[in-house]
């Protein structure tokens, strides 16, 4: 019986993606998200998808795809 780690799905490494900090635009709340992109836990406040710091996999690079309802 062997032990193999599980294989990483195609798409970006882990290692490739950045952890930032701002401040909450709305609260003032210094949050923390992955390449630019953040969701405030206490007001909910979200920047939009395109002040990221990357684009964003197409659908067609998601891995998770075909896992979701059409």
């Amino acid at each position: 019986m062997s032990l193999e780690a599980p294989q990483q799905p195609d798409g970006p490494s882990l290692d490739a993606l950045e952890i930032t900090e701002a401040e909450c635009r709305q609260c003032g709340t210094l949050i923390a998200g992955l390449d630019g992109r953040y969701a405030c836990p206490l007001c909910g406040w979200v920047n939009h998808w395109s002040e990221g710091h990357g684009d964003l996999p197409t659908g067609a690079e998601d891995p998770d795809a075909e896992n979701r309802l059409a």
